[in-house]
């Protein structure tokens, strides 16, 4: 427990949390953990916070008007921050906790545009992905953001996906799309996304001036959301949850289940992926959850039940 502690510590001052500052005083209240601070090498905030989208299973019930909204694919990835000033790529953050994240900026000029024709101060927000070809390309894009070697990440076959900037480059969320795209980002737009991997649809209001009267939550833009498929899975209860760290140093929750057969395969085990993975579905030990194996092959939670 120390070991982890120690690793949350890290990840906290590093602008990544996995686990919230309640959970943690909890867990340093429980096993008498009193080590505070950590040397901060990579802490950055980003120019403007990077939200998550509200999540819709259902378009009948879509808190939009769809009509008024342009559809595009929500890329499974690792969500990455670019900030240009006076058309030079300054510094790339990884998403962190939206507030801040580590600098990743040697990586990114290995992806992106180092200079683009734009004067000022922009913030590009997008996805990096991997091809769906790649086992565990959620994961691998995501890891591959930590790697200490640049020579190996410069063989790992990433993609940059551009799907907004601030402040917007045109009236229209298209246009400014095409602006991006011109500056030779790929954009959402037009990115040909079959074979990168994908967990929705992203309605966005078409007008900037609509999607920035509707505001935000301290969470989430009002003006777009996820469209999520809504998998039949199997009800299940949530035992417990267990924090394990990846090969690629990443530390990520997992669910531990009431073993239940889900396709042909008994599951007692789901990924959970983050903290506000864990937030937004509202999960609790003990309570109900349905389960799904995504892709036939990976199990994971979708919903809380009760």
């Amino acid at each position: 427990m120390q070991n982890f502690l120690d690793r949350m510590s890290q990840l906290y001052y590093e602008g990544t949390p996995a686990i919230s500052d309640a959970e943690f005083d909890l867990l340093a209240d429980k096993h008498n953990y009193s080590k505070v601070g950590y040397t901060v090498t990579d802490a950055v905030k980003h120019a403007y916070q990077m939200y998550s989208l509200q999540k819709c299973f259902d378009i009948n019930e879509a808190p939009l008007p769809v009509e008024e909204c342009i559809a595009t694919p929500k890329l499974d990835g690792a969500a990455v921050s670019l900030l240009y000033c006076d058309g030079n790529l300054v510094l790339a953050l990884t998403r962190g906790d939206g507030l801040q994240g580590r600098d990743i900026t040697d990586k990114m000029r290995q992806l992106v545009p180092t200079e683009i024709n734009d004067t000022g101060l922009i913030q590009v927000t997008g996805e990096v992905v991997a091809p769906s070809s790649v086992p565990n390309s959620r994961n691998f894009a995501s890891g591959s953001l930590g790697l200490n070697d640049l020579a190996e990440f410069k063989t790992r076959p990433l993609v940059f996906v551009a799907y907004d900037a601030t402040p917007h480059q045109a009236s229209n969320y298209a246009c400014s799309l095409e602006i991006l795209h011109k500056m030779g980002l790929n954009v959402v737009t037009r990115f040909k996304a079959d074979a990168y991997p994908q967990d929705g649809i992203v309605y966005r209001m078409k007008s900037n001036m609509k999607y920035d009267a509707l505001g935000h939550t301290s969470k989430h833009p009002r003006g777009a959301f996820a469209l999520k498929e809504q998998v039949a899975g199997v009800e299940t209860t949530l035992l417990d949850v267990v924090w394990q760290l990846g090969k690629s140093g990443v530390v990520s929750p997992v669910a531990i289940l009431d073993p239940v057969v889900v396709g042909e395969a008994t599951v007692s085990r789901a990924t959970l992926h983050n903290i506000e993975y864990i937030r937004d579905l509202d999960l609790e030990i003990g309570c109900k959850v349905e389960v799904i194996r995504s892709g036939e092959i990976i199990p994971r939670i979708v919903r809380r039940l009760d």
